[in-house]
């Protein structure tokens, strides 16, 4: 038992000392390559803690020769922008002045459930929010708000304080999914009270099937977000549809 206890405590402090020679980001965002050493490292450093009759060694070695590669990795993406496309990929613009791009998200396997959770993740509930969204290579999502919605700073708080707000904003709340990736949300569609002929005169309007919907969203049980899978996005209203 002791011996098991001190092997495990040479491999911690051996693994430590590895994850912080390999730098912040292994600990945090990780690029592909990253993500394949760090697993491999974690069951490495198991097999000789747990079993005896294997020599110490023979876990640390390959865990300071994957450490290598990973350093060697490191310089050569820094000095090749091919090399390091190969390996990371590249940044893709999945949401752009045109709306949801839906042939880059298929390219990513990407759903728009995936897509509506990264942005109500970076502060935004709806695609008409956005400017441009992209996936960075490590997964996650950059989003560039549109002018009207970039949050307030400290600084616009201030300079309001000293004039009157406005009780007009009514268009605060929570944006319910009509119909994604070509199927209605019949549960959405229920809570919101939205009317299905009401749905069915978007698509007319619009010379859509149901099926060449990507999004279809309403706030308010009025503002309304469209992206067809193959064209621009449109922003209208249930009134102007209805009227």
């Amino acid at each position: 038992m002791l011996i098991v206890f001190t092997r495990a405590i040479i491999i911690y402090v051996f693994l430590l000392i590895v994850m912080r020679l390999m730098g912040k980001k292994q600990l945090g965002e990780l690029q592909p390559f990253e993500f394949a050493i760090t697993l491999i490292v974690a069951d490495l450093a198991c097999i000789p803690m747990g079993d005896t009759s294997m020599p110490i060694t023979y876990g640390l070695v390959p865990i300071f020769t994957l450490f290598v590669i990973h350093l060697l990795v490191t310089k050569l993406t820094k000095h090749s922008i091919k090399l390091r496309k190969l390996i990371n990929g590249k940044p893709i613009i999945v949401i752009n002045g045109d709306g949801i791009d839906y042939e880059m998200m298929k390219s990513l396997d990407m759903t728009v459930n995936d897509l509506m959770e990264a942005l109500r993740s970076n502060g935004f509930f709806s695609p008409d929010e956005v400017e441009f969204a992209i996936v960075e290579t490590n997964g996650d999502l950059s989003v560039l708000p549109k002018t009207e919605n970039i949050p307030l700073t400290r600084g616009d708080i201030e300079s309001l304080k000293s004039g009157e707000t406005s009780d007009d904003n009514t268009d605060s709340t929570i944006p319910y999914m009509l119909i994604a990736e070509g199927k209605r949300m019949g549960e959405n569609i229920e809570k919101c009270g939205i009317d299905e002929n009401v749905i069915t005169d978007i698509l007319n309007k619009y010379s859509l099937k149901q099926k060449d919907v990507l999004l279809l969203t309403v706030r308010n049980n009025e503002t309304i977000f469209l992206q067809p899978k193959s064209q621009k996005a449109i922003s209208t209203s249930v009134s102007e549809v209805t009227a």
